[in-house]
């Protein structure tokens, strides 16, 4: 069963061996990353984002019973384990195979993840127009037109890394 919990960033290493000691080596963890690019002093600089922020997925059989995850709420490094995970497991189990299947060969989630909008305001995370916000205005086979301030033009599906603004 996937259970939801909150870790401390600082503490994460010491929550993996824990969760280890308690539950032993068959449980999963799974955080989504998110790698954005960004220009800084000319620069092209890798920033690598947890895209829940502090909460991670763990997934191990027993982790359905109560007193097994009541045992889990003393664990180094966790700050608390978020209710209602039982009722919701088709929900995790299938943001979790959209993760993964938007994922590239490094691990981290790619554009492919956000569903797009036409008419909807975007902001580049990568490329020559970091932290500029356009809105798409149609979607062609391999490419996206878009409107930036006055100016229309098209760009790569794939090339650009973007995020709803």
């Amino acid at each position: 069963m996937w259970t939801v919990l909150k870790f401390d960033k600082k503490n994460l290493a010491l929550l993996k061996q824990d969760l280890k000691s308690r539950l032993g080596e068959e449980y999963k963890i799974y955080i989504p990353k998110l790698r954005i690019q960004k220009f800084k002093n000319n620069k092209l600089i890798n920033k690598d984002f947890n895209l829940l922020g502090d909460y991670l997925f763990c997934f191990h059989t027993n982790l359905e019973f109560e007193q097994n995850r009541n045992q889990l709420k003393f664990s180094k490094g966790l700050k608390y384990i978020l209710e209602g995970t039982i009722e919701s497991q088709k929900e995790i189990k299938a943001f979790i195979s959209k993760c993964k299947k938007s994922e590239n060969q490094d691990g981290f989630i790619t554009r492919d993840f956000f569903d797009l909008d036409v008419y909807s305001k975007y902001k580049f995370s990568s490329g020559p127009f970091t932290n500029r916000i356009f809105q798409i205005l149609s979607f062609q086979k391999n490419r996206i037109k878009i409107l930036m301030g006055d100016i229309k033009t098209t760009i790569k599906n794939k090339e650009f890394l973007f995020t709803p603004a």
